[in-house]
């Protein structure tokens, strides 16, 4: 299959159009485990459990998972371990997701999220990284498949093994967008975010993630992160969300929840709805839109 420049201009989709899939996510598959309280206790004090319950999350997983249930084709690249059970891969197979990426490491716990919450909503959050951590167990290889892809969307994980697949995914002919999310926070140091940068062409992140990545890099603005990544995606909660682009900036308001059953995971699926935006060519403000719609069915319980 023939190669298709790089473009650094985000908002012309033209590139890579033959190829038959659309997405590929790398990053986390967790089991997340849900623990509610009344009130985190202080140190050196217990509090009892109200509830709990486990199910399927993690950043890769939560992207994929949405983005294909508005008709985007996606894959997955992650390492998993024991304790990724056959009913907890079962909803990645149901919608049909692309999986020869993902990884099984024998002997190793499956990256695990315990995510503690209390009566008003505030959480706490835990992870075992297991073979997602800095070290992985095994080596890096090139995502069968790859090739098929129209665009690579790189979130959690070990920043040395994202930064070889970017490579990878650059001498294929895909195009890159860069979301550490929360793990900018602690893995991620300015000359490795420099690197991912230069190969991006969209960065993700929340407000306090950009303001990391702004404080990692010298600047003041989202507007002055424009001179190393042509687009850049804001999510602010209950606000709304903003882009930051070349041509301009962009902001919609946040679609309001009917109920609420999680906030976990609701800014992975605004990134689900915005790319189903993005592969239908909607313009810049209806992927935000998508987003936002996304995010609040996500906050409602539809997975």
């Amino acid at each position: 299959m023939r190669a298709t420049a790089i473009s650094r201009d985000p908002l012309s989709r033209a590139a890579a159009g033959d190829r038959p899939r659309d997405l590929l996510v790398a990053g986390h598959i967790n089991v997340d485990r849900f623990l509610r309280v009344t009130e985190f206790p202080p140190a050196d004090r217990t509090v009892p459990i109200l509830a709990s319950r486990s199910e399927l999350g993690g950043t890769a997983a939560n992207i994929a998972l949405t983005a294909t249930r508005y008709g985007v084709a996606c894959g997955l690249v992650a390492r998993v371990g024991d304790g990724f059970t056959p009913a907890m891969e079962a909803p990645l197979r149901r919608a049909r997701i692309d999986l020869r990426g993902v990884v099984h490491t024998p002997g190793r716990a499956t990256p695990t999220c315990f995510i503690v919450e209390d009566s008003r909503g505030a959480q706490r959050t835990l992870i075992d990284q297991g073979p997602m951590a800095d070290r992985p167990v095994l080596p890096f290889r090139v995502p069968t498949g790859m090739e098929e892809y129209s665009w690579l969307h790189v979130t959690t994980g070990p920043p040395s093994v994202h930064l070889r697949l970017v490579d990878a995914a650059r001498a294929r002919g895909l195009r890159v967008a860069a979301d550490p999310a929360q793990e900018i926070h602690y893995r991620w140091n300015a000359t490795l975010l420099r690197r991912l940068l230069a190969a991006s062409e969209l960065f993700f992140g929340n407000r306090s993630e950009v303001d990391r990545v702004l404080e990692l890099m010298g600047l003041s603005s989202p507007t002055a992160l424009l001179e190393y990544v042509p687009l850049v995606i804001r999510t602010e909660g209950a606000k709304g969300a903003t882009a930051f682009s070349r041509r301009g900036t962009v902001r919609v308001a946040a679609r309001r929840p009917k109920r609420r059953r999680t906030i976990v995971g609701a800014g992975d699926a605004f990134r689900g709805g915005f790319y189903a935006g993005w592969f239908e060519g909607a313009p810049l403000v209806g992927c935000l839109e998508a987003g936002s719609r996304a995010a609040a069915r996500w906050i409602e319980g539809a997975r």
